[in-house]
């Protein structure tokens, strides 16, 4: 366990206790070079306690190893995160370890909780560890821990904890000037209390020596030269638009933006009542969805989203408006024609070239071990089943599978977007490093972090990210003499976006350097001001915020199902469960919904609830949301988007609840089961 020249060389502020962020390239040791200063931290403060903050599930399990290496026995380690199942509360925990290795969203909920076992103050702790400390900026969850360090800070609250840094990649804020890069460094480490972005200087041709970039290239095809199915598909958004009648909406079929447009209609039509446009803006998503799909891997993956999409809307709608049987009815009248398309049109040449470059790599006999970075749950499904089923690979040694995001299934409108639940995340990456899997379809989830040594392939397939994406993924390939393909068709916007993030990531390097050559006493006064600003900016946000929750009483609030238009009750009615899990307690709220027998699966277990069915309109089929047994009382969790608000000033659809315009209190069980009493007795 011994620290190279580097590593000394960058740790060394942080020995003396001094705030700093350590940027170092992925695969540079940079957790163990926090796990050396952790380990003299707790030889040498009193009374330490260190708080490792981590922004994956996954992350949990291997910085635990890397610190116990460092460690050796010697401190008590707890791990903590959500897919652990029952366990003791955070504070409990806090105070009967030395180090937490944890995940961001439990200390801050630790931070915020009223229950004596659960709750924990900053302070408690003598060192605080952020790793991939990029995210602490805007409304992330590490940036909401960071300002109440900050404002403990401005009210001279003592003792506060160390902080240290962890990042490979600080980015540029979507500056495209060195100005606003800098700006953008200089807000992050005001933002983490930073004395000074820590890099190798004197010893950075060894750091050099210890990191090899792998071998980038740029595998580019030419772009379909015939796509009826796409084509037909475009043909069919086509006439809904006629249906519509709106010229003014954009026809940029198949692209991320279109998405957002249509996205956007549909919020606009439920606010007004127009029920009909606001489905047509549905289907227009769907079709959209399916064009994506049908760029990024085959006809037949695009068609089956598609006819699983329809296939749920006859199953579960009860009530069907004009559009909607017009639209059944469309879809319909071509699907036959879809499917002879699908299955006898032209190869995606994206992946006639992903083929070749998997037959390159995984034909040779050097053992190779490799991931490929796609965009969405879906995309990766598909990929997974296209690698089953091709002739061509069958020849090689690929065994592959999926490691994408965990959430809740029934937020899954089609198989082809089912998550991963968080314990089989793990046990993936653990048969990955055995290698006993050699290939891994990923989504962002394996981006950061994931540490295998002997992975020396990297394929990002046809990705429109930015600069910190490229510099996370390329990092994945750690073995040397490491391949990294970047996969896309000659002229498309991924390549140009590619080609943007390596300028930005050269940008970023010197927008750091400009940083660390700042006079000292310039720089601590440019990230005061910062600390300042952005207090008072956060105080400004929650004092709006804090009034808008209060534009109007709650039971002048009308809830309605946001597909059918049929009251269901008063914002009244709502209560908070946990402070996050809005859910009715009107009794009579239950003739309104109707509740499936198989439990909605959550992959992660909670202390005082369990998931029950997944709820649904009774009047149109519409999904609200599901069940929960909380405490032995049976809830139902409403989602915000599938309710639309009627307030004194017009109808709404909020993105959140905690954006709607009226106060919803606590749940208090007792109350509850005190009111029940009440009213059986009367009964």
């Amino acid at each position: 366990m011994e620290l190279r020249p580097y590593q000394w060389e960058v740790i060394m502020p942080a020995l003396e206790g001094k705030n700093i962020i350590i940027w170092l390239p992925t695969g540079a040791g940079k957790t163990r070079a926090a796990a050396y200063v952790a380990k003299r931290h707790l030889e040498t403060v009193d009374k330490a306690k260190v708080v490792v903050l981590v922004n994956r599930v996954h992350l949990v399990t291997q910085h635990h190893e890397e610190f116990s290496r460092m460690l050796g026995g010697r401190w008590a380690i707890a791990t903590l995160s959500g897919a652990m199942g029952p366990r003791a509360g955070f504070g409990h925990q806090a105070r009967s370890h030395d180090l937490l290795i944890c995940t961001a969203e439990l200390l801050q909920m630790a931070l915020t909780s009223s229950e004596e076992e659960e709750h924990v103050e900053l302070n408690d702790f003598s060192l605080l560890v952020v790793d991939e400390c990029h995210h602490t900026h805007k409304d992330t969850v590490y940036n909401i821990i960071l300002s109440r360090y900050l404002e403990h800070k401005l009210r001279r609250v003592q003792p506060l904890p160390q902080v240290l840094g962890l990042t490979a990649s600080p980015g540029t804020g979507g500056a495209s000037m060195l100005s606003g890069a800098i700006d953008h460094v200089l807000q992050l480490c005001a933002n983490l209390d930073t004395w000074r972005i820590m890099s190798p200087q004197e010893h950075h041709p060894q750091l050099q020596e210890h990191t090899r970039q792998p071998c980038k290239q740029y595998d580019l095809c030419q772009e379909r030269s015939q796509d009826p199915f796409g084509n037909l598909v475009k043909k069919l958004m086509g006439q809904i638009h006629d249906y519509l009648e709106m010229p003014e909406l954009s026809q940029d079929f198949g692209t991320q933006t279109y998405e957002q447009q249509v996205v956007e209609l549909s919020q606009a039509a439920a606010e007004a009542g127009l029920q009909e446009r606001r489905v047509c803006a549905l289907h227009l998503r769907r079709y959209n969805d399916a064009l994506l799909i049908h760029d990024t891997v085959r006809a037949v993956d695009a068609l089956n989203t598609l006819r699983d999409f329809y296939d749920r809307e006859r199953a579960t709608k009860i009530q069907v408006l004009n559009a909607e049987r017009w639209l059944l009815l469309l879809f319909d009248a071509h699907k036959n024609e879809l499917v002879r398309l699908a299955t006898h049109g032209p190869e995606n040449p994206k992946l006639e070239l992903l083929e070749q470059i998997l037959q390159k790599q995984f034909g040779s006999p050097d053992d190779p071990r490799g991931i490929i970075f796609t965009r969405t749950r879906q995309s990766a499904h598909s990929l997974q089943l296209w690698l089953q089923q091709q002739p061509g690979l069958q020849t090689v040694d690929i065994r592959a599978q999926l490691l994408i995001g965990a959430g809740n299934s029934s937020q899954s409108f089609s198989p082809l977007s089912s998550p991963l639940p968080q314990r089989d995340q793990q046990e993936v990456i653990r048969k990955f490093r055995a290698g006993t899997l050699n290939l891994l379809v990923a989504t962002s989830v394996a981006e950061e972090g994931l540490d295998i040594p002997h992975c020396n392939v990297v394929v990002r397939y046809g990705l429109l990210t930015n600069e910190i994406s490229m510099v996370q993924a390329r990092g994945r390939a750690r073995a040397g003499e490491s391949v990294y393909s970047f996969v896309a068709a000659k002229g498309s916007r991924e390549l140009r976006r590619e080609l943007t993030n390596e300028a930005l990531e050269a940008l970023m390097e010197r927008a750091v350097a400009a940083v660390q050559k700042m006079d000292q006493a310039e720089y601590q006064a440019k990230i005061r001001d910062l600390q300042r600003a952005a207090l008072v900016k956060r105080a400004a946000q929650a004092e709006q915020q804090s009034s808008r929750r209060q534009q109007f009483l709650a039971e002048h609030v009308r809830l309605f199902c946001i597909n059918c238009s049929v009251p269901v009750g008063h914002g009244s009615d709502l209560r908070k469960v946990e402070g996050a899990h809005h859910v009715n307690v009107n009794p009579n709220f239950s003739i309104y919904y109707t509740v499936s027998q198989a439990p909605v699966v959550i992959d992660r277990d909670f202390r005082d609830w369990s998931p029950g069915g997944a709820i649904s309109c009774r009047n149109c089929g519409e999904p609200w949301g599901l069940q929960i047994i909380y405490k032995s009382v049976k809830l139902p969790v409403l989602r915000v988007r599938s309710m639309l608000l009627e307030t004194p000033r017009g109808r709404l659809q909020a993105k959140k609840w905690s954006c709607v315009p009226f106060l919803v209190p606590d749940f208090d069980y007792v109350q509850h089961c005190a009111q029940n009493l009440r009213d059986l007795s009367l009964n």
